[in-house]
């Protein structure tokens, strides 16, 4: 049994008359009659009673009809969901992002995939560190890192999506706070609120690189792990922070945001799998690299 014998037999059924099944079919009625034949012998039943007029269902042909229209939905189904897998428009993508892009770019990224991949099962990790995305990559627990560049990335695609200016986070009534800019040497001696270092921070590692090259130390009064917790010790006046700008999309009562000079800011890139070409992968790049350039 073939599936085109389900078919003919449903298009029978419904038509309840060869002739109008053989029209609806783009075939001759006498090869019709033959198929229907050759697919009750195969079953040993009777489907249909015939007469000159008209066609109509046995007892065993109307159950037949009903799992033969289950079976060939299925199938259709089968066929619509493996073409939007292959066009990129169907399926599950794992999303993680560094913390200043959670609270700028991840809102109008998830809300534009949504949009635009309806069929697409989304799922959002925000505030990992750009380390931490690099392994969720390479283990697969994630399919699309929005993250900061690393020294290491073997093993992943880099693409670059923005430079993004660099900001000192202050208390309010801090004495640069009313400044129009701030210079890395200004903060010698300041306490310093930075995200854990030891390898798990990339922005860590830029911070503690600016201030080598400007030849003084850091000061660092807390480490932690997110972006949020950051910005909410720097407004109980626990220290300063240097942050990417989309940071400033936090807007905490008793911080202020300005600007650090003479450094090329920092860069924010997505990364996914090598060699990981899918279809909607590359849609999602697509929709990304568009939000980035607005």
């Amino acid at each position: 049994m073939e599936l085109r014998h389900l078919r003919y037999f449903v298009a029978v059924a419904e038509e309840r008359h060869f002739g109008r099944a053989a029209q609806r079919l783009h075939m001759a009625q006498p090869p019709l009659s033959q198929q229907i034949r050759q697919l009750e012998a195969e079953l040993g039943l009777t489907l249909l009673t015939r007469t000159t007029r008209r066609v109509d269902l046995t007892p065993a042909g109307a159950a037949y009809l009903e799992r033969a229209r289950e079976i060939l939905g299925a199938v259709d189904a089968a066929a619509h969901e493996a073409a939007s897998i292959a066009s990129g428009r169907r399926g599950r993508l794992l999303i993680g992002c560094v913390g200043s892009a959670t609270y700028s770019l991840l809102p109008t990224l998830a809300r534009t995939l949504r949009t635009e991949l309806p069929e697409v099962e989304f799922g959002f990790r925000g505030e990992m560190l750009s380390p931490d995305q690099a392994a969720a990559l390479a283990d697969g627990t994630l399919d699309l890192g929005l993250l900061r560049p690393l020294p290491d990335s073997a093993g992943l695609a880099i693409t670059h999506l923005r430079q993004e200016d660099l900001l000192v986070a202050m208390p309010k009534d801090h004495r640069f706070a009313a400044r129009r800019q701030v210079r890395v040497t200004d903060l010698d001696g300041e306490g310093l609120v930075i995200h854990a270092g030891s390898g798990r921070s990339a922005m860590n590692a830029m911070i503690q690189h600016l201030f080598d090259e400007a030849g003084i130390g850091t000061h660092i009064a807390h480490e932690v792990a997110e972006t949020s917790t950051l910005v909410t010790f720097v407004a109980a006046g626990l220290g300063v922070a240097i942050v990417p700008e989309p940071t400033a999309a936090l807007a905490v009562p008793n911080v202020v945001y300005v600007p650090l000079s003479g450094t090329p800011g920092v860069e924010l890139v997505a990364a996914t799998r090598a060699g990981d070409e899918s279809p909607l992968l590359t849609r999602a790049l697509a929709i990304l690299a568009a939000l980035s350039n607005n």
